[in-house]
């Protein structure tokens, strides 16, 4: 936001403050303050000159030759006319003028140089209001009063020379207040101790005609005020409106625009006006827009507007989006003379909606959306009507303050506790200190015993000072924390309370991460519709969202594969392999607890997608590799190996032949998922063409890894003997499980089995139809003794033997 020094000195004395102290105290006490720049310098390089004499240019018809007074400049005339050749038409002689002599530079690095036009010497330039960017007015010089003394810079002349101090707006969204000039100069008066001058605000005598009918037909608009004014004209500003206004950055258009803008940025309160003339007689309703309905605003754009949007109508017809933009229908025009004014009161939430999605946020929005003092309306109205009836003393108001809402004045009270305001600031302040402080911020301060009962007025009761902590933090900003004398922290150091969850999750992160593994993936907690509805799940509970960033993702996700899922298509499309993982949390409504809250699983989910290869082996496909990943990572917690078997009821997102799941000892429930990704839900992600892949996932419980055995150290002493390797490929039905024959082979090795590899996976006609061929790296070892090929023998029997009992045979 823009603050004007200039304009604050019309609310608080800043005599022996200057504008770089001032943005600093402004910084330490109340909002910081971004930067601090001179408004048009060039000004004071711009001198005030006068036309002696005006000629024709001897060699152009359209040029004039200027002699023009513009005192004595050192080094550039000596006290001597300046030869100025001009080619504005309403060039006179006996005029005061803006003039640029050789040497200043003008906005866009322009710098004046002595040059030659059409044969003729010019030693500067006679400035348009546009030339110097103080306006749009480019077909004429710049004509200045004939009070301007000559030689004197523009600025000074003019009374404009100004500082522009830059206020970071994230600092006052708490401060509904300080969105005006007049609130700023309330901190500046409070800071230093000054009163601040009075304001004449009062609404001017009224005609005994009518109000202009005003409905309020929604709970959006507290408070609505109409006043009518007669005689009104847009005529120029005056000099001082017009440079304030520029000054922070608005374009001055006329009075009445002027006014209108001027009032929002001196109190804070947005108002618009109204060709009275434009409007129904059936007066201004205030309702929410229709289905359907469009408003074409002041920027000349048609808006198609929602029914949560709010409007200003005049009868039936929308004239105004309420406290963002007026409609074209009703702008003030040159033929205007009579206005209605609107000062109101509108919902913040209603308004800073509708400003996000039409996408247009305006001053006026900007400040709605603060939630403004329901108060200031009626101050607004009277300080636009003195200024009008100051500017143009012919304005005549014939009718009664229309003034419809319900609305109610949230000034209240609040008991404070001196030595809680001590504590909390480490500072032993006075009692009267802390009235000090309240009274010059405004506040109303009474004793009520040991405490304080301090009154907080309406201006900043809204969304403000609504605590104790409020006055406490109002009391320390004015007092100044560098006042506050540092100490040094005591207090007792106990360790922190051990999280198995989080060590867990440390661990898994640690071991899934590293140069050639697994990235991890944070993605929201709310999942598309389509996402929902693709995995059968609309009619499952959902922890619905009240307000989604996104309509199409209005439901809390149950698992977090899905929400992985969804970065596949994205990733494969720079890379030729995915590994990625996620770890959060799934939210189960029908599982709430006493106090409404969903129950939260924690889940890891991981996905590997690899570019199909028809000649890979076994343990080069997805499946098998994100199975090792996941055997690893579990033997990296220190987790005894659970049981794997074909899932009887598959996930949606799972393949339904290729998925397999796991429970652990002694725990209740499902542990994992390991599948191949469903096929359907492949082209859904959009992995076909190009993006094909062999994708397989995997989703674990968290939760179930806690409850899990833990195997204990894995710390074992080396063994005195070797162990021996035996390669066994063994025959039986398609259907037997691998896990089945692990048993058999563990049952043959009596003890002696260390461990078992699957290397190889066999079918062909040689074996006979439903017949498949099983191969394992079988490492047997005995802590007594060195094996030998008999004792291979016996194993290789007692195999055998045991391979009746799965229809199978060794393959020699």
């Amino acid at each position: 936001m823009l603050i004007s020094y200039r304009w604050l000195a019309r609310h608080v004395d800043l005599s022996g403050i200057d504008p770089e102290t001032l943005a600093n105290d402004l910084t330490l006490s109340t909002a910081e303050v971004e930067s601090v720049t001179a408004f048009a310098p060039h000004l004071m390089d711009v001198r005030v000159g006068l036309v002696l004499a005006r000629e024709q240019h001897p060699n152009a018809d359209k040029l004039s030759l200027c002699s023009v007074d513009v005192g004595d400049i050192n080094d550039i005339n000596n006290d001597e006319p300046l030869s100025i050749v001009c080619g504005a038409p309403n060039v006179a002689k006996g005029q005061k003028v803006a003039v640029a002599t050789i040497g200043t530079v003008l906005p866009g690095d322009f710098k004046i140089k002595k040059s030659k036009i059409r044969g003729v010497e010019s030693q500067g330039m006679i400035c348009s209001e546009q030339e110097l960017e103080l306006g749009d007015n480019h077909e004429g010089i710049w004509v200045l009063p004939d009070a301007c003394e000559i030689g004197t810079p523009v600025a000074k002349a003019l009374e404009i020379d100004d500082w522009v101090i830059e206020i970071d707006n994230k600092s006052l969204t708490h401060r509904p207040d300080l969105w005006g000039h007049r609130g700023i100069a309330a901190e500046v008066a409070a800071i230093y101790e000054r009163p601040l001058k009075p304001l004449p605000c009062e609404l001017p005598k009224l005609g005994k005609a009518a109000a202009f009918p005003v409905r309020i037909e929604s709970e959006s608009c507290s408070r609505y005020l109409g006043l009518v004014i007669e005689n009104a004209r847009p005529l120029p500003s005056p000099y001082w409106l017009r440079f304030l206004l520029l000054a922070v950055g608005q374009r001055p258009i006329d009075q009445i625009v002027d006014l209108s803008n001027f009032v929002m940025l001196d109190l804070g309160q947005p108002n618009h006006t109204f060709d009275a003339k434009r409007l129904s007689k059936d007066g201004i309703v205030v309702r929410d827009a229709r289905e359907g309905e469009t408003l074409t605003t002041l920027d000349g754009e048609e808006r198609k507007l929602r029914t949560s949007d709010l409007l200003i109508c005049s009868g039936a017809e929308p004239v105004a989006l309420a406290g963002i933009m007026g409609g074209e229908a009703s702008k003030v025009g040159e033929d205007t003379s009579q206005l209605l004014l609107e000062v109101a009161t509108f919902d913040p939430t209603v308004v800073r909606r509708t400003s996000t999605h039409l996408g247009l946020r305006t001053e006026s929005s900007a400040r709605f959306e603060k939630s403004l003092d329901p108060t200031l309306p009626e101050t607004a109205a009277g300080h636009f009507a003195q200024l009008l009836a100051s500017l143009q003393p012919e304005v005549r108001f014939p009718a009664t303050l229309s003034d419809e809402g319900s609305w109610s004045d949230p000034a209240n009270t609040i008991s404070m506790r001196p030595d809680r305001v001590r504590t909390a600031l480490g500072k032993d302040i006075s009692d009267d200190e802390f009235e000090n402080i309240l009274t010059r911020l405004g506040f109303g301060v009474k004793r009520d015993g040991e405490n304080f009962a301090v009154t907080i007025p309406s201006a900043r009761a809204t969304k403000d000072v609504t605590i104790e902590q409020d006055l406490i933090e109002e009391i320390g900003r004015i007092y100044r924390y560098g006042n506050v004398p540092e100490r040094a922290l005591v207090a007792e150091i106990a360790p922190p309370v051990r999280d198995p969850r989080r060590l867990m999750v440390r661990k898994i992160q640690d071991r899934l991460v590293g140069p050639g593994r697994f990235h991890e993936v944070m993605s929201y907690s709310f999942i598309p519709d389509a996402m929902v509805e693709r995995l059968g799940e609309i009619d499952t509970p959902h922890v619905r969202i009240v307000n989604p960033i996104d309509q199409a993702a209005s439901r809390m996700r149950r698992s977090i594969l899905p929400s992985l899922l969804a970065t596949l298509e994205q990733n494969r499309r720079q890379r030729d392999e995915v590994r990625v993982f996620e770890i959060g949390m799934g939210y189960h409504p029908e599982a709430a607890n006493e106090r409404g809250e969903p129950l939260e699983v924690h889940r890891l989910a991981l996905a590997l997608a690899a570019p199909p290869n028809k000649n890979a082996k076994f343990d080069d496909n997805a499946f098998a590799r994100l199975y090792g990943v996941v055997v690893d990572l579990l033997a990296h917690l220190g987790l005894e190996a659970p049981s794997y078997e074909p899932a009887v009821e598959a996930p949606a997102w799972a393949h339904p032949a290729r998925v397999l799941s796991a429970e652990f000892k002694d725990v209740s429930g499902i542990a994992l998922h390991l599948a191949n990704l469903e096929p359907g839900m492949a082209r859904d992600l959009g992995l076909t063409g190009d993006l094909a892949s062999d994708v397989a996932v995997a989703e674990i419980s968290l939760d179930h890894l806690l409850d899990a055995e833990d195997r204990g150290p894995d710390y074992r002493p080396i063994s005195r003997f070797p162990a021996v390797k035996v390669d066994v490929a063994v025959e039986l039905p398609e259907s037997t499980q691998a896990g089945d024959l692990v048993e058999v082979i563990k049952k043959a090795g009596k003890g002696q089995v260390l461990s078992s590899e699957l290397f190889d996976v066999y079918q062909g006609s040689n074996l006979g139809e439903g017949r498949k061929s099983l191969a394992y790296h079988v490492l047997l070892h005995s802590e007594k003794k060195t094996l030998t090929d008999k004792d291979q023998a016996k194993f290789l029997k007692r195999l055998e033997q045991g391979l009746d009992s799965l229809d199978g045979r060794l393959r020699k």
